[in-house]
């Protein structure tokens, strides 16, 4: 015997297009971890690379990929930025960027010099003095940290002094500020022992790392699960509950009636008294 009622035709067709959608999207958030995973390993290998000249990719640098670099030219020193996300120490600190025009070349290249600890207190830490002649800089050249939530708009336009301080790093919003062209990307600065600077080669894909993609997959496999459980409990055929009872019911009530003493049928009582072998009673 069939424990399912046969489902409605749409019951059956909405349950279908709901586990394919979730499977797909989970598929999805699989494929997205399995992408910045790679991402992740290419530009750890991109910090032992060999530097290849930096005009080879400046202007139309590889997709997914993070060139490591060797640059000449002169740094912008009166015109430097500072990135207000502390993210390296506990204390807070800046990010500090500098303006960087290489030789013979119009566009300028924003440079991550790195890191900056704070001194525990709101105002910026001291800046080094940067080098004012020719400098020959290595470093990954890659896409600019995210932006995020631009809440209250360019505040680089409504600073008049140097540094200027911002809360993310958008490369036309600084360009705007300079009135000069930059190119698509930073350089970010190889690790120098002897640096004040902490220069730590991360790939910033905090805002949705691998681990939280496969969270996501689990999580509409998940639903794709409970959806085919919910058809099946809906369409599983019940016991009915009357039939049941009334047989129930049909068995105490006979077990209680009365039983006529006239009646045939009715059991004889046991005569309590009893004859002995004499034949009188006892």
């Amino acid at each position: 015997m069939s424990v399912m009622r046969r489902p409605a035709w749409w019951s059956v067709l909405l349950t279908l297009v709901g586990v394919l959608v979730f499977v797909r999207l989970g598929v999805w958030q699989l494929h997205r971890a399995q992408y910045k995973d790679e991402l992740l390993r290419r530009y750890a290998a991109a910090a032992g690379a060999p530097a290849q000249a930096f005009d080879k990719v400046a202007d139309q640098p590889p997709m997914d990929a993070y060139p490591r670099v060797r640059v000449q030219g002169c740094y912008r020193v009166d015109r430097l930025y500072l990135l207000d996300n502390p993210k390296h120490d506990s204390m807070g600190g800046v990010e500090v960027y500098a303006p960087f025009q290489p030789d013979g070349q119009s566009k300028w290249l924003l440079v991550d010099l790195g890191f900056l600890p704070g001194n525990g207190t709101d105002k910026a830490p001291q800046l080094p003095a940067l080098p004012t002649d020719a400098q020959s800089l290595q470093g990954i050249y890659q896409p600019p940290p995210g932006a995020g939530l631009e809440l209250g708009g360019n505040a680089l336009t409504r600073q008049t002094q140097w540094p200027k301080t911002s809360v993310y790093m958008d490369l036309d919003q600084v360009a705007a500020d300079l009135h000069v062209t930059l190119y698509p990307r930073v350089l970010v600065l190889d690790a120098d022992p002897s640096a004040i600077f902490v220069r730590v080669h991360t790939l910033d894909l905090s805002s949705m790392p691998p681990a939280r993609h496969r969270a996501y997959a689990f999580q509409w496999f998940t639903f794709a699960i409970a959806a085919v459980i919910i058809f099946i409990v809906l369409h599983r055929k019940r016991r009915n509950p009357h039939g049941r009872h009334s047989r129930e019911s049909g068995g105490a009530l006979q077990r209680r009636m009365p039983v006529n003493p006239s009646s045939p049928s009715a059991p004889k009582p046991m005569d309590s008294r009893f004859r002995g072998n004499d034949g009188k009673e006892k």
